[in-house]
């Protein structure tokens, strides 16, 4: 079953740690043993209301009613939901209801979308029965805080 010359062969075993590498008695290395996955996106169900502000640098869902802005990377909202508030992500895909302005990267209307309010995006898909009502704006980088000059009051001067 088990046998001396097995034990003398040269070089490390594949159960064995290198020997340039010291690792701790009971410990692991995690980073090798972990998974690189995504974390998967937070979910605002449809029996909440939400009243504030809601910031993630991950993904979203939203099926709930929303009143404040929200800032993710990407947002789905959902065919029943209401979000009343500006809403600005890398990656926008709108089913339900947005009072407010839209501002993303890629934004994407579908057929059960309503939006009332401003849109200003790199890329922008609206599909067939999608309804909206608000201004496009196509600019290269739309997440940014400044205001658009073609939206800013005339003779307006933002304050530094």
């Amino acid at each position: 079953m088990f046998s001396k010359s097995r034990i003398q062969e040269p070089g490390p075993k594949a159960t064995e740690p290198a020997a340039d590498v010291p690792v701790a008695k009971g410990s692991m290395d995690y980073a090798s043993t972990t998974p690189k996955t995504k974390p998967p996106a937070s979910v605002l169900s449809s029996d909440l209301t939400v009243t504030g502000n809601i910031k993630t640098s991950g993904d979203i869902q939203v099926e709930a009613n929303v009143e404040g802005d929200i800032r993710a990377h990407l947002l789905t909202v959902g065919e029943q939901a209401t979000i009343k508030g500006e809403i600005v992500a890398d990656d926008i895909v709108i089913n339900g209801r947005v009072i407010g302005r839209v501002r993303g990267l890629k934004v994407r209307l579908t057929s059960t979308a309503r939006v009332e309010g401003d849109i200003i995006h790199k890329t922008i898909a609206i599909e067939s029965g999608a309804h909206f009502e608000g201004s496009v704006q196509r600019q290269e980088d739309p997440l940014s805080n400044g205001k658009p000059a073609a939206l800013a009051a005339p003779g307006a001067v933002d304050a530094v």
